[in-house]
């Protein structure tokens, strides 16, 4: 299944340096780089290996100077980003790019054709590129290797001592580096070692999130080949001494038939397996995997594509980083703390737990989980980390210092973008949420489930006593301090499988979400009305931290509103659950169908994180969101489903 992208794609550098694409090896490491050609990320590169999968990215391989020659005259086919210039400027001799399980761009120099293939090799940190000659002239292929040993957030600068040694075989050349080796593989190609440097190569994106945009790379030789019709070069990079080429793709990737299959996909890059255990990266090229991201994704990743027991995997995974009843934010690595600090990761892991159970029934995985679910049950009336306890009118109360225990979380210094501490209104409709998960549980395990029902009454009521304001018309953002801010996590607690807001309150809440927050690429985290309102996600990075959660479109929560939609729109009887379905499904394929296609539009296959909230609305913030995909996918799997009699 491939995106195909025109002649006129990609020779518009304005379009063809802002989509990007990208191919994952399964372990955490991958393949990424923009249809231009052009790394405008200091994450881009054909092999950023996960040295400990599934963390510990490093680019090793950044990227190949390639140029042909039918006359002595070399012409490039490779472009670069420099001060002022881009050179050399390839993406002008570009015909098309097709992007799918493979990376395929066409070019057209005079009279010879070629075409370059990028394949990720699966649990493997390896890449595998070949250029073919397509045409019927025979030319000279030049390729120049540029490489470096940087950690991916990092830049990377000339100094002395790199590399630390360069070996050369009869069809490999070795750069090792902190003992770290990148095999370059290269069966029939004439080398020539250079030991050169390449400078200030500069990325876009960096400059506009006002960060160093600058690397310097290494080139440890020269690769010609002489290509008759037919024939191809390729070159295998690789963190492994044997690693054998992997075979030409298909000619033809089908096109997808529609966009839930692409969202099923696209899904498939997020979930990995190294060090011992499956997890999912919250988002390429900068994410790891987080606690609340892994959970709000858990269910759209896994129960939706067939990997129930991978769901089940990670979730006693996390049992066993369990601190005081918490889950934590972020894994632990080796040689690192675990970080505890959300409220809500922990809260979401219930509600996959259940999903999982819902999905499909393992009495031995129900057994294990809940002693679990009752140690984080007695925690949370106990009191734990950072303020987290349960009140005396049985809500969830959080907040300590100037930490932010929420996903709305941004902080520049120790400035604090949306306090939220005391009762925050999707806090406590996944607490309510958790409550009876656990009465269902031990029901489900023939065990006593009367403290989680008792909880969970007088939390019901305290919920629908102190969030419903009258005058708005819609929930309180938190309570105890109060905080009226219209925001969309009160469709959290709408759209739960408990969700406490429901009814005619529910009814009215929804009309005043979609009055002010609903867009075409998401929902606003903050309404247009607001004195604080920031419609445009842009500038350097303070800057953006700054309206992160002031406005600004988030994806992931068509997830929820589309779950509230159905559930509050269609509670009345069949008729209205049929027609809140179709209402959903057209909003969906609105944003999947079409010149808006948001798989197409930024990171092709996946989802952005975020989207400006004013339009015209640019995608920006990491280009494959995991909740993102998720909850879209989710979402259209539960909720957008019609009954065969409505088809």
């Amino acid at each position: 299944m491939s995106f195909e992208f025109s002649e006129a794609d990609c020779r518009n550098l304005e379009i063809s340096c802002r989509r990007e694409w990208l191919l994952t090896n399964g372990i955490g490491g991958f393949a990424m780089s923009s249809i231009s050609g052009i790394n405008t990320r200091r994450y881009h590169g054909l092999l950023v290996a996960a040295v400990q999968p599934p963390v510990s990215r490093m680019v090793l391989l950044a990227a190949i100077d390639a140029s042909i020659s039918t006359d002595g005259t070399p012409v490039g086919i490779s472009s670069n980003q420099y001060p002022g210039t881009v050179y050399p400027e390839g993406y002008l001799n570009l015909t098309g790019t097709t992007v799918g399980n493979f990376v395929k761009s066409t070019y057209l120099v005079q009279d010879s054709k070629i075409e370059r293939i990028v394949q990720m090799h699966d649990q493997v940190n390896a890449v595998t590129i070949r250029y073919i000659n397509t045409g019927k002239t025979t030319f000279q292929l030049k390729l120049n290797p540029l490489v470096c040993h940087k950690f991916y957030h990092s830049n990377f600068t000339e100094f002395a001592g790199y590399p630390q040694s360069v070996q050369f075989t009869d069809d490999s050349t070795v750069v090792t580096q902190d003992e770290v080796s990148l095999y370059l593989h290269h069966k029939n190609g004439v080398r020539e070692a250079i030991n050169g440097w390449y400078f200030r190569f500069e990325h876009q994106r960096e400059i506009e999130r006002g960060l160093d945009p600058r690397d310097d790379l290494y080139c440890p030789c020269e690769l010609t080949y002489t290509l008759l019709p037919g024939e191809e070069a390729v070159l295998v990079a690789s963190t492994e001494a044997e690693t054998a080429p992997l075979p030409a793709p298909a000619k033809e990737e089908k096109k997808f038939r529609d966009f839930e299959s692409q969202l099923r996909a696209g899904a498939e890059k997020f979930v990995v397996e190294g060090g011992g255990r499956t997890t999912i990266i919250a988002g390429y090229p900068w994410f790891t995997d987080w606690g609340r991201d892994t959970m709000i994704s858990l269910p759209g990743l896994l129960l939706h594509t067939n990997r129930t027991k991978a769901a089940r995997k990670i979730l006693l995974d996390y049992a066993t980083q369990m601190s005081q009843g918490l889950i934590p934010n972020r894994f632990v690595e080796q040689g690192e703390e675990p970080a505890y600090n959300t409220v809500d990761a922990t809260l979401w892991y219930v509600n996959s737990i259940y999903l999982t159970l819902e999905k499909e029934w393992n009495q031995e995985f129900a057994e294990q989980i809940f002693p679990v679910l009752k140690s984080i049950y007695e925690w949370h009336i106990k009191g734990t980390f950072f303020g987290i306890k349960v009140d005396e009118d049985g809500l969830l109360t959080q907040g300590e210092g100037n930490l932010q225990l929420t996903w709305m979380d941004a902080k520049i210094g120790d400035w604090v973008v949306t306090p939220r501490h005391g009762k925050p209104v999707e806090i406590n409709g996944l607490w309510i949420n958790a409550l009876r998960i656990m009465e269902w549980m031990a029901t489900k395990l023939s065990l006593s489930a009367v403290d989680f029902k008792k909880s969970a009454k007088l939390a019901e009521q305290s919920f629908s006593k102190k969030f419903w304001h009258p005058g708005l018309k819609f929930y309180l953002d938190t309570v105890d301090p109060d905080d009226a801010s219209l925001r969309p996590n009160q469709l959290i607690a709408m759209s739960l499988p408990f969700a406490p807001a429901k009814g005619d309150h529910a009814k009215q809440a929804l009309a005043a979400v979609e009055r002010d927050l609903l867009t075409p690429f998401g929902i606003r985290s903050l309404s247009w009305r607001d004195s604080a309102y920031q419609g445009r996600y842009e500038g350097p990075l303070p800057n953006m931290d700054a309206c992160y959660h002031q406005g600004t479109v988030w994806p992931w929560l068509f997830g929820p509103y589309i779950s509230a939609l159905v559930k509050v729109k269609g509670s009345s009887g069949p008729e209205a659950d049929v027609k809140a379905r179709k209402e959903a499904r057209e909003l969906l394929k609105l944003a999947f169908t079409g010149a808006n296609n948001m798989l197409r539009d930024y990171g092709i296959g996946g989802v952005a994180e975020v989207y400006d909230g004013d339009a015209p609305q640019r995608p920006n913030g990491c280009p494959f969101q995991a909740w993102s995909v998720a909850e879209i996918l989710r979402a259209w799997v539960e909720d957008c489903t019609l009954p065969k009699s409505a088809k």
